[in-house]
């Protein structure tokens, strides 16, 4: 039996697209998720954050987006004095306005 205690998950919709959003949380950190379309692990990224600096590592590189996957992890980190793990799966670029409401619900999602 698999327990879903922790688990978050939730859908943002932004200029016609749709983006799963999910998160599992660890004591000492989380694995972040964002897909489209199909849910696969994408791009990978890890950031490490304690006393206000940040480590980050590309393990699976992107072609495109790669400041945000790495904003995003870092700013995860630095908000959870921990290890973020951050996957993204896209179709298509990011435009300024899917990235922005992409940030807030991530944020949104591991302050609850």
């Amino acid at each position: 039996m698999i327990s879903q205690v922790g688990y978050r998950k939730k859908t943002a919709k932004v200029n016609q697209r749709d983006f799963l959003v999910q998160m599992v949380p660890f004591d000492n950190g989380n694995f972040i998720s964002i897909t489209e379309g199909k849910e696969k692990i994408g791009t990978l990224v890890v950031s490490i954050g304690s006393v206000g600096r940040t480590s980050t590592a590309t393990v699976i590189p992107s072609k495109s987006d790669t400041i945000f996957l790495k904003m995003v992890s870092e700013r995860v980190a630095l908000t959870i004095n921990g290890i973020c793990i951050f996957s993204l799966n896209i179709q298509k670029e990011l435009e300024l306005e899917s990235m922005k409401v992409l940030m807030d619900e991530v944020m949104e999602i591991i302050k609850q």
